[in-house]
């Protein structure tokens, strides 16, 4: 939760020993953290959404987040990839 909040820059919005959520600031998406049980490793499907994905990934790498496949133009958009300190990769890409 520490991790999302400092690095990240997402609000907790619930906090239960088993329940934790957090989300970006206006977002109605939340991500269920589970702090008492190991997460799986990998790619966890989610997708976040930038206007300027090599800014954003410069921004993530200054505060010490892990760039897992930096900023590349693909056909289907500009993304890169990050992971969290569980091992979870995350995709983020250009709007």
């Amino acid at each position: 939760m520490k991790w999302w909040k400092e690095k990240i820059g997402f609000r907790v919005v619930t906090s239960f020993p088993h329940w934790v959520t957090v989300a970006p600031r206006g977002a109605n998406v939340r991500l269920h953290l589970c702090p008492d049980s190991r997460p799986e490793k990998g790619n966890t499907g989610y997708l976040f959404s930038t206007p300027d994905a090599a800014k954003e990934e410069a921004r993530l790498r200054k505060k010490g987040v892990k760039i897992t496949k930096p900023t590349k133009k693909e056909d289907w958009g500009t993304l890169f990839w990050f992971a969290d300190p569980d091992g979870n990769e995350f995709q983020v890409i250009e709007e």
